[in-house]
């Protein structure tokens, strides 16, 4: 080391901000003594003169200027934050066109949430964020249908009931590849739900594909207002009452209350509680409903966040169903439908009937952003009473009853004309939703011949349609129409969720 560097090394300041400058090591050596402000000042100077001659270097005979983003403090004083700034600094000076910031910063954004490889945390801009917030108020305007992110593609968690997703056909597990054409292929779901909400009476053609079939289906559906009212009742001459929840919202729990006031007042026996393609919603809306089923004291819902013990929800002293009951699951039912069907199964022995649940065993909670924007991210994940994960295994139903292979069939374009002499996939399913519905149309073989076409005839003269034999537009609605009724009525999962009661009854 030589001497000039020893000094300055040496040089220092005592706590009573006097001048000290030691002995230097070497006799002879003569130490330089600077005034505080006078060396301050000296480094400044080399500083500000090293800068000017590395910026001179760097932009001579160039007109730019560089710009480097200074990060708050707060980011300064975390390093893993300083690849993010160099890289956004180099995006921004060095990229041929000028960059959208706004842009730019949500994409970071979607970046570290889709680090995170789950498909229910997302970051919602400003838009997405009000969107967000209209479909949880009373009504909202779209195609009515639960869709998620999965393995790259949008899919269909359930459609509303009665929506426009419902009347043409949108069935769970279907994967929305594209929408008006366009590929939404790797967007997430909020943007995807940008594109396929709209205008009621506006127009919205998805492309799907569906489990079973080799070909993309072009499905046209009219979009339209969607209310939020989640359940749906009624009561048979055997005093069975039957409730239908389709999602939980905000007023699902008093909306429940009021069927029951009604049903109880008309003699109710029994009651099949339905969350069949309920794709959940609030989670204070299965606890309450959960409550009215459970003896207080039991379990109703453990919840675990990162780090902590799992807070245990029991139920309470407060009103109680006091009939036998039987629970109607199948794979559209996710989340708190799953929270329900598991409270009342394992703390209430209550059966479960149809086929196993979706699989959604974690807690999303909203972070408001300053600007509107929203982060919606995994805050912890839920177990059963009994302290089961159901997340991507679902819930088995006690009674296993698969749907009729009918319910499963694909949908039909009504713009695609069939006639006698064409042979194809469609014409096999429209053969065979024929079938179901009365109609004989021969061999089910995908050719459509004599018997086809006069099964078609006879179809469109119970729907008060020209007999022209061709399955084309009102026709095809009118055929979906029937087989969509057949399903309802002839309800294998719903006919066994109401003997086990009628047994329970007569014992």
């Amino acid at each position: 080391m030589d001497d000039k560097k020893r000094e300055y090394e040496n040089h220092i300041e005592d706590e009573n901000g006097s001048d000290f400058t030691p002995v230097p090591d070497k006799p002879g050596t003569r130490s330089i003594q600077l005034k505080p402000f006078s060396f301050v000042m000296l480094i400044f100077g080399l500083i500000l003169m090293t800068a000017g001659i590395t910026f001179f270097i760097l932009t001579a005979g160039e007109d730019k200027v560089v710009e480097v983003v200074k990060p708050p403090q707060q980011a300064v004083d975390r390093q893993e934050f300083n690849k993010l700034y160099e890289a956004y600094d180099n995006l921004k000076n060095n990229y041929f066109q000028d960059i959208d910031d706004a842009a730019i910063i949500d994409g970071a954004i979607n970046g570290m949430i889709d680090a995170l490889g789950d498909p229910y945390s997302d970051y919602l801009n400003e838009d997405e964020a009000r969107q967000l917030n209209e479909s949880i108020s009373s009504s909202f305007e779209g195609i009515g249908a639960e869709i998620q992110e999965q393995d790259g593609f949008i899919a269909v968690v359930s459609p509303i009931k009665n929506s426009p997703a419902e009347r043409a056909g949108l069935l769970p597990k279907d994967k929305i590849t594209a929408v008006d054409g366009k590929s939404i292929q790797g967007m997430s779901s909020s943007e995807a739900v940008l594109l396929i909400r709209g205008e009621k009476g506006t127009p919205v053609t998805l492309t799907i594909m569906r489990a079973g079939t080799d070909e993309p289906i072009d499905v046209k559906i009219i979009r339209d207002v969607i209310p939020i009212e989640t359940v749906y009742y009624e009561m048979d001459a055997n005093k069975i009452g039957y409730v239908r929840i389709t999602s939980f919202s905000m007023g699902t729990y008093k909306e429940l209350l009021t069927a029951l006031d009604s049903m109880e007042k008309d003699g109710m026996a029994g009651l099949v509680v339905d969350v069949r393609q309920n794709p959940g919603g609030i989670l204070n809306g299965a606890l309450e409903i959960s409550d009215l089923f459970v003896e207080k004291g039991k379990n109703l819902l453990q919840s675990k966040e990162k780090g902590e013990i799992a807070e245990v929800y029991q139920a309470t002293n407060g009103r109680k169903v006091k009939v036998p009951v039987t629970v109607l699951i199948d794979d559209g039912s996710a989340s708190a439908s799953e929270i329900l069907a598991g409270a009342l199964s394992e703390s209430a022995g209550i059966p479960l009937v149809g086929v196993t649940t979706f699989g959604k065993g974690t807690v999303q909670s909203p972070q408001d952003l300053d600007d509107g924007s929203n982060l919606k991210i995994t805050t912890a994940k839920w177990l059963t009473p009994d302290g089961n994960w159901i997340h991507e295994k679902g819930i088995k139903p006690d009674y296993e009853v698969p749907y009729p292979s009918y319910a499963l069939l694909p949908y039909l374009n009504p713009g695609e004309e069939m006639k006698e002499g064409l042979l194809s996939s469609s014409v096999k399913t429209a053969e065979e939703m024929l079938k179901a519905v009365g109609y004989n149309p021969g061999e089910v073989d995908g050719l459509f011949d004599k018997a086809t076409e006069e099964a078609v005839i006879e179809l469109q003269k119970d729907l008060e349609i020209d007999p022209s034999g061709i399955l084309v537009g009102d026709t095809t609605y009118g055929l979906m129409d029937k087989l969509r009724t057949k399903i309802e009525e002839d309800d294998p999962q719903l006919l066994k969720a109401k003997e086990l009661l009628m047994e329970k009854l007569a014992k």
